[in-house]
Parts: structure tokens; C-alpha cells; sequence
């Protein structure tokens, strides 16, 4: 059988326990099979993680190309091109109200429940309907005109934003 992984054959004397038995007589060799033994799940694409907090803009890739996909005037992008936005998270399960404030203290707030469709508006006024998944840590989010993938890497807010081939790509350090 070489190359192939043999599992151990329990009988049931090696498995149970008589109900006068005390754990401190069972041989140290049998607790560490045990341990080394026990069932782990399988992973979840629905893994939970905090996104709470409060971050600032560190840097953007890809911002000109995105505003201009997304018909934003010449004389907005360029006050927008090198500002500190401020996202506002705060987080109760899957419950989150997701806010954008801006240096001229305007301000967009979304408030979503993971898996359930929700009142949703752009960053330029646009109200629409969506419905936000998590996806391997990821909150995903379809908007009107792009797909938007927000996730934590490096302990750093990391959003994409993408529309065919063009991607805005922000990342946010937490303050």
C-alpha cells in the first residue's frame, strides 16, 4: 500500500470508556490520538469578519479610468483625486451600517443585512436595490455600473471596485 494514507481501525474497546473509568487513568498515548484524530468541518464560503471601525484612504489605483467609466465630470475627480475619505463601519453579526464621509463632511450611509436585499445608494445619489453577500471573508455587492468586493488584508480595508476591465482598487488603514 505504498503512497496510500492507512487510517487506524478502532474497535470498541479502544473507543469507549467503562462509565467508572476516570480520565486521569487513560494512557497519554490514547488522549493525543484522540486530539490529533478529531473531525474538523470543512471550511465555509460564509466566513464572518469584522469590518468594524473607522478607516482612512490610503491609496487608489485605477480612480481616473473608474470616474470616467462612471461619466463623473473633470472639475469632481479632480477634488476627489488625492482626498481622505473616511469610511465608517459599524457591524452587529450580519448586520452593518456602512457610511462615507467625505472632506466637505458629506456623507452616503448604506445599512445592509448579509444575504437580504436592501435600500442602497451611490456615492452620487442613485438609489437602487441590492443584496450583499459574504463570499470567503468578502463582502460582494452588485451597484448599477460596477461590482464592488470589499474584504480585510492585512489588516487593511481593501475595496474593488470593477466595471468590465476597469478597476478601482482603495486601500484604507484604520484610525
Amino acid at each position: 500500500m505504498h503512497g496510500q494514507l492507512q487510517t487506524p481501525q478502532l474497535t470498541q474497546t479502544q473507543t469507549e470508556q467503562p462509565s467508572n473509568h476516570r480520565a486521569e487513568s487513560v494512557p497519554k498515548s490514547r488522549i493525543s490520538f484522540l486530539i490529533i484524530s478529531a473531525h474538523t468541518p470543512p471550511p465555509t464560503n460564509t466566513t464572518k469578519m469584522s469590518f468594524a471601525g473607522k478607516w482612512e484612504t490610503e491609496t487608489q489605483e485605477g480612480y481616473e479610468e473608474f470616474c470616467k467609466l462612471l461619466g463623473i465630470p473633470d472639475e469632481v475627480m479632480e477634488k476627489g483625486r488625492d482626498y481622505k475619505l473616511i469610511t465608517d463601519v459599524t457591524q452587529n453579526g450580519n448586520d452593518f451600517t456602512w457610511t462615507l464621509v467625505y472632506p466637505t463632511n458629506a456623507t452616503v450611509t448604506n445599512k445592509f443585512t448579509i444575504g437580504k436585499e436592501s435600500d442602497m445608494e451611490t456615492i452620487g445619489g442613485k438609489k437602487f436595490k441590492a443584496t450583499v453577500q459574504m463570499n470567503g471573508g468578502k463582502l460582494d455587492v452588485t451597484f448599477p455600473n460596477y461590482h464592488h468586493t470589499t474584504e480585510i488584508v492585512g489588516g487593511k480595508l481593501v475595496e474593488t471596485s470593477k466595471s468590465g476591465a476597469v478597476v478601482l482598487k482603495r486601500t484604507s488603514k484604520k484610525i
